[in-house]
């Protein structure tokens, strides 16, 4: 049976002067105990109050569930969890205190289980509700709590110790590093890696800044930060890393540490002294760097603090398992950008690099990898000017995605524009083309080369265009009318059959007036799993019919766009606008240096200013390019061009580099210097923005509407 707390007449232990100064203690120390089956303190068994003077001046969370009613004693870390119960629990039965609790498994039935019959209990990642320090805000510890039954002098049972150790924050960094190793899979290139890794280690680690490098592969490294602090919002977390580029024998410790193979920890002192690039960097006072345990890429993750730091043996395995897990992401990042690279400037260099600039007729191409970006694509375009003064428009597709379909692909480009220059009638060159498909499959020994293409010849003067299809999707055309109502309508053009079989394509002639905008799109534009090519189709004309205006190069982002899901196809779109007016250009090229955005910044102004250019609409277009600028200098790291078209009805600002970082994603696309004020700033001022890749590097561009005089 247990024991009762004996009342012996022995002057009543004190207790420590740390614990008796808690708010905790003093309310043990002020209850009227004499009021309750415990009785006066200095009536206690001498056991029972050294196990009450041992919860009290505890850091970690105790209590004492004394007597038979089980009332409590408990310190100031208790408190904590009890929340409001505090401190009117004190002295009160544990079952009255916890009675919506009580009743649970594992909650009362083990107390007085322990209580009556001894024994212990360790209760492993068990979760309660806590509020700290008075915040309000209710949240999920979790907690490893170990029973534990008090003895008197006498042996017999007078109590159950409860001892609490918060394992919350192990337990989330573990979780943490499920979730980073979730993230990581999804990555594709170095810059996806960068931006998970500084993510996860800047929370999981609590930390004031840390950094990530990469080997160049040519002796020297790229490394990347995050400081705690940093204003990134949901946009800027989709801007590519801020890379800093060094010499092979750079101090830093993050580079040490993949030098070497080796974790570098340093618990005090200044580790980033050498290679401070400003404040934030000389703040730091303690640091871990490990190297990424990759076998190809060399490279490291480090972890700093602005205060001296002891890393545990638990912290240190979890630092070393997340740098092996960013290490397989960094080197399946280093694959993909090198063969998808290779892959897409193939299909790139067999694309036209500059469409013709006419007075009259606006033109503009976007072309997009399918999902499988390693691959080489057979879609191709292509705008050129004829010996009469037309201008001959072109969209195809070679099927395959491999370096046979992109050869093939040329093949057909060249012939294409060859047959159009010595007899431009749509018929006669599908015609040509048709004999030389057949005669590649039968060089082949393949009957299996499929190759559509649709072919026009526009006449800005007679406000005429002539198509002919050999079994391609019919092309669109958005026309306005006198009120600015705007509508697309699909060709009548018969599709025909493909290259190499023998076809005889049928020709259309359609009016082309000025205002109407001509759109040729491949396949991979409306068609999707599970969903009706009609379906495709329709929404397409929606949304070419919906767009706020008729340039091309919106027209095209537009079309991308227009059908909602993931298509494995390349995305091919070619737009053409025969303008209401002729437009005004012009351009400058800036050299990769810090004063380059300022130039163009004075050089816009000027130039819209000479155009009479509404200085509301200057203002928002000075501001959208100087961020374009910065971002082409900053991660393109080459010399930008700036170009600008106004129209009658719209002012066209691109700004294209000519780098080659590889992949061009939609997640690449959607890139702002993180310097400045972000993605937000371009959505908000413009009337319409994309990006486009070309043969080397991407053209990012905006379009503002003007204002009605």
């Amino acid at each position: 049976m247990p024991g009762t707390v004996g009342r012996i007449p022995t002057p009543p232990a004190p207790l420590s002067g740390s614990s008796s100064r808690t708010e905790a203690a003093a309310a043990v120390l002020g209850h009227d105990w004499a009021g309750t089956s415990l009785g006066p303190r200095h009536c206690w068994d001498p056991a029972v109050r050294a196990v009450v003077d041992l919860v009290l001046a505890s850091p970690v969370p105790m209590a004492l569930a004394c007597g038979d009613d089980l009332l409590l004693i408990y310190n100031d870390g208790y408190a904590e969890l009890i929340g409001e119960n505090h401190p009117t629990a004190v002295g009160r039965p544990a079952a009255e205190v916890s009675h919506e609790l009580w009743h649970l498994p594992g909650v009362g039935n083990v107390l007085e289980r322990i209580y009556r019959d001894g024994g212990t209990v360790l209760e492993k990642e068990g979760t309660r509700p806590l509020v700290r320090n008075g915040g309000g805000v209710v949240e999920q510890a979790v907690f490893t709590c170990g029973y534990s039954p008090v003895r008197d002098d006498s042996g017999s049972i007078v109590g159950v110790l409860a001892v609490a150790a918060e394992t919350t924050h192990a337990t989330r960094q573990l979780q943490s590093l499920g979730e980073v190793a979730a993230a990581l899979a999804g990555t594709l290139t170095l810059d996806d890696v960068a931006r998970v890794s500084l993510r996860y280690a800047l929370t999981t680690f609590d930390a004031d800044r840390v950094a990530f490098a990469v080997d160049e592969g040519g002796g020297g490294w790229r490394m990347v930060r995050r400081i705690r602090g940093e204003l990134i919002d949901e946009a800027d977390e989709r801007l590519p890393p801020l890379w800093r580029r060094t010499a092979a024998d750079w101090p830093d410790p993050v580079v040490q540490a993949a030098r070497s193979g080796s974790p570098l920890i340093i618990g005090t002192g200044q580790p980033l002294r050498e290679s401070a690039a400003d404040r934030h960097d000389q703040k730091i006072v303690s640091l871990a760097a490990m190297p990424l345990r990759a076998s190809v890429v060399r490279g490291g993750l480090s972890v700093g603090h602005q205060a001296a730091r002891v890393w545990s043996g638990a912290e240190r395995a979890l630092l070393a398992a997340s740098a092996e897990l960013i290490g397989q992401a960094t080197e399946r990042a280093r694959r993909f950008e090198t063969q998808h690279g290779t892959a897409q400037l193939l299909q790139r260099s067999m694309l036209p690099e500059h469409l013709p600039d006419l007075p009259r007729l606006r033109i503009a191409a976007r072309y997009d990898p399918g999902v499988d970006g390693n691959a080489a694509g057979g879609d191709f375009y292509d705008a050129f000017l004829l010996p009469t003064g037309r201008l001959g428009v072109v969209l195809g597709d070679v099927a395959g995605h491999d370096v046979r379909a992109a050869a093939r692909m040329g093949q057909v480009r060249a012939a294409l524009r060859a047959l159009a220059l010595s007899d431009p009638r749509p018929d006669a060159v599908l015609a040509g083309l048709d004999r030389l498909v057949a005669s590649l499959a039968a060089e082949a020994g393949t009957p299996e080369l499929f190759v559509t293409v649709v072919f026009g010849v526009i006449d800005a003067d007679r406000h005429e265009l002539v198509l002919a299809s050999a079994g391609h999707p019919a092309p669109l055309i958005r026309r306005c009318t006198a009120d600015d109502q705007s509508h697309a309508e699909y060709v009548d053009l018969p599709a025909g059959a493909p290259l190499g079989l023998g076809a005889q394509p049928a020709v259309a002639t359609v009016r082309f007036a000025p205002g109407d905008t001509l759109l040729l799109f491949s396949d991979g534009v409306v068609e999707r799993r599970r969903q009706s090519l009609s379906a495709g189709l329709s929404a397409l004309g929606e949304a070419v019919a919906g767009a706020g205006s008729g340039d091309p190069r919106a027209l095209c982002a537009v079309a991308s766009a227009a059908v909602s899901g993931a298509t494995e196809d390349d995305v091919a779109v070619l737009a053409v606008e025969h303008a209401l007016k002729p437009s005004r250009s012009a351009s400058i090229e800036v050299p990769a240096e810090p004063t380059a955005p300022g130039r163009v910044r004075r050089w816009l102004t000027a130039q819209l200013g000479e155009w009479r250019v509404p200085e509301s609409v200057i203002g928002a277009a000075v501001l959208c390019t100087s961020e374009l600028t910065t971002n082409a200098l900053l991660h393109a790291g080459t010399a930008a061009r700036v170009e600008i078209d106004l129209s009658a009805e719209r002012l066209l600002v691109s700004v294209a580099d000519s780098g080659t970082r590889g992949a061009v994603t939609r997640t690449q696309t959607d890139t702002l210097s993180s310097r400045g004020r972000g993605l937000g700033l371009i959505e908000e001022l413009s009337d319409a923005w994309g990006t486009d890749p070309t043969v080397r590097g991407s053209t990012v561009w905006f379009e503002l509407l003007l204002p009605a005089e």
